[in-house]
Formats: C-alpha cells, sequence, structure tokens
C-alpha cells in the first residue's frame, strides 16, 4: 500500500521575547501563529474498521495537537526559564496570566523542535510525523522535517 501524507492546520495567538536578542524581538510581543502539521502512513485496508481508507483521522490528529501546542500555548507567553525573564514570568503568572517557562530561547525554530517532539510522542505506531511548518509572519516562518532529524 503506498504511503500517503496527511496534513492539518492549526492557528493559535502567543507571545514572547527573546533575551539578549540585538533587534525588537527582545521586547515582549506577540504573533498570530499558522502550525501545519503532516504525518505519513498507509491507508487502513480493513474493511472493518470504521477508518477504512483513512491514514488518520483528521478528529484524532486535531485531538493531539490541540491538547500538546494549541491549547497550552494559545494566548500564553514563553520565556526562556535559563535568564533574567523568569522573574517577569512569575510575576506575570501571579497576576494570573498563562505564562510558558521554556527550556530554550523561544524562536520559532526552537518551538518547532518542541512542538515535533511533543506530537512524535502522541502519535499511533503506524504513523510518522513527516514535517511541521511554524510560520510567525506571512512572510516568515520555520520548518522541522523528519529526514532532516
Amino acid at each position: 500500500m503506498s504511503n500517503i501524507r496527511i496534513t492539518k492546520q492549526f492557528s493559535f495567538e502567543t507571545g514572547h521575547a527573546l533575551y539578549g536578542y540585538d533587534g525588537k524581538c527582545r521586547n515582549v510581543h506577540g504573533h498570530s501563529y499558522k502550525l501545519s502539521v503532516t504525518v505519513i502512513g498507509s491507508p487502513i485496508t480493513d474493511i472493518t474498521n470504521v477508518k477504512l481508507g483513512m491514514v488518520i483521522d483528521f478528529s484524532d490528529l486535531k485531538k493531539i495537537v490541540k491538547e500538546e501546542i494549541v491549547d497550552v500555548y494559545d494566548h500564553a507567553t514563553v520565556f526562556n526559564k535559563n535568564t533574567p525573564h523568569v522573574e517577569l514570568a512569575h510575576e506575570l503568572t501571579q497576576r494570573g496570566h498563562s505564562v510558558i517557562l521554556a527550556d530554550y530561547q523561544p524562536t520559532s525554530e526552537n518551538m518547532v523542535i518542541d512542538f515535533a517532539a511533543k506530537i512524535k510522542a502522541r502519535l499511533p505506531e503506524n504513523i510518522n510525523l513527516h514535517s511541521l511548518r511554524l510560520q510567525e509572519t506571512d512572510s516568515s516562518f520555520a520548518e522541522w522535517y523528519a529526514l532532516d532529524n
């Protein structure tokens, strides 16, 4: 049976700041992120399976990505916990804001690596993560491909 790639797209709003950066992104700001998740596998051929002909039900993929990424990052602010931004993060958290303290500088590049690990860990055995594309602005995005990793 042929391998088929299935892609589902997601949107979420997230703030971040890049500690030590020499440009405007050192300031706390936000983006309307668009995440494209592509998985690869063979369509189900078991005629008794209700998901006959599907690689993965889009709703199953949606559940994984929403639980691991969208519901966590949407309207949250991400800071590198290994920087003085941790103080600001604690203050915002005390004031009821949603804050994520990451082990990395929260660039699109590092976020897409993190997202890949989280999604891969939840996929069924017969489904592989093929690629992710995290679009930060209309003209800027980071991509992760399994073949490169």
